[in-house]
């Protein structure tokens, strides 16, 4: 089973390649941004927190974050090959408290990919996102915040996952198809 998870600062395309991920590998995708922005336009209660925290650039506390994706894994499709998690695991103790909740149903980590791209590329991007999506996080001073707080309170998983030797580093410039076969290199590489 594979189990994989897709990190890198914000507009590094982990979602493009979760997708293009999900159709080869017949995974799963389990993105905590997703599951967040469902709750908000819910209005849930849930959803009102997350948003004031997303909207001024913070990260959702981590008992929240991980108390949403222990449900979502544990509601698993039959028939799936494994997960991709996208934007989980954002910190170390969110890295601990995944490698405790897959122990638990007999699961683990297969590899961790960063996806690196250059700070003036994820600037660019994500202010082109912003013009067309409409999110409120994609903004030019939300942005740069994101990606302080990302450099350092996300970037330490990353170590995380080298000393368990369950880490590949992905170069994210380039074409959507280019990034895929560095990845598609690494997974298959994890699957023999």
């Amino acid at each position: 089973m594979l189990n994989i998870i897709i990190c890198g600062a914000p507009g590094c395309g982990k979602g493009t390649q979760s997708d293009l991920l999900v159709n080869k590998y017949k995974l799963e995708h389990l993105s905590t941004g997703d599951l967040l922005r469902k709750e908000i336009a819910k209005k849930s209660e849930l959803g009102l927190i997350a948003d004031s925290y997303i909207s001024n650039g913070n990260l959702v506390p981590d008992a929240m974050i991980i108390d949403i994706l222990s449900k979502a894994i544990n509601e698993q499709a039959e028939g799936v090959k494994g997960v991709i998690l996208d934007g989980f695991p954002r910190t170390v103790a969110q890295a601990e408290a995944l490698e405790v909740m897959l122990k638990k149903v007999n699961k683990e980590v297969s590899v961790l990919l960063d996806l690196t791209v250059d700070n003036d590329e994820l600037i660019n991007r994500l202010l082109k996102r912003g013009e067309t999506s409409g999110r409120s996080d994609d903004n030019l001073e939300t942005i740069k915040k994101r990606l302080e707080i990302y450099e350092i309170k996300t970037a330490p998983v990353s170590d995380f996952y080298k000393k368990i030797n369950k880490y590949a580093s992905i170069n994210g410039m380039g074409s959507i198809e280019e990034i895929f076969e560095r990845i598609a290199a690494v997974i298959d590489s994890k699957r023999q």
